[in-house]
């Protein structure tokens, strides 16, 4: 799963889609999750970068990234990456 190359970021975690014109608000560490799947980390790569900068533990990181990547998606926030290559 990617972000949508559209989509603008600030550093405040402001979010914005100028294809719908919606735009989202998130903390600092969706914030960073966000610029990751931009840069095309994998969700592994992720997850090893959160883990080992905040105090957090696995279960808690799944549980927390599984809601917030549903979010992305729900949101149209997101690209599946086998329909970005066609």
């Amino acid at each position: 799963m990617k972000i949508k190359k559209n989509i603008a970021l600030s550093d405040s975690g402001f979010v914005f889609d100028p294809a719908t014109g919606d735009s989202f608000t998130t903390n600092p560490i969706g914030l960073e999750i966000i610029k990751m799947l931009k840069d095309g980390k994998t969700l592994s790569e992720i997850k090893s970068a959160i883990l080992k900068k905040y105090l957090t533990d696995e279960a808690t990181f799944e549980k927390d990234n599984y809601d917030f990547m549903n979010m992305l998606s729900k949101h149209r926030l997101t690209v599946d990456n086998e329909k970005e290559k066609n």
